[in-house]
């Protein structure tokens, strides 16, 4: 099989090459199509409800800001090591 990419994407992948992410483009193909493959073989049905529950949250304006969000993460984080 031969495949040609964009100039763009053919630079980004001898980039990883050169710096060993991949050994080759053909091993860069395998292992990307390999992720994509349990990707899009797994079921998050199981996230649908919490999304529409996010949703509808933001729908009724329950938002916080970024600094309200890390101010509760910072503090769940504290109070689990205690």
């Amino acid at each position: 099989m031969n495949i040609t990419l964009p100039a763009d994407q053919e630079h980004w992948l001898e980039t990883r090459i050169a710096r060993g992410e991949f050994q080759s483009a053909e091993d860069a193909v395998r292992q990307l199509i390999a992720e994509r493959m349990i990707v899009d073989d797994t079921d998050l049905a199981w996230a649908r409800p919490l999304v529409d529950e996010a949703r509808a949250a933001v729908a009724r304006g329950e938002t916080s800001t970024l600094e309200e969000a890390i101010a509760d993460i910072d503090e769940v984080l504290r109070s689990s090591k205690a």
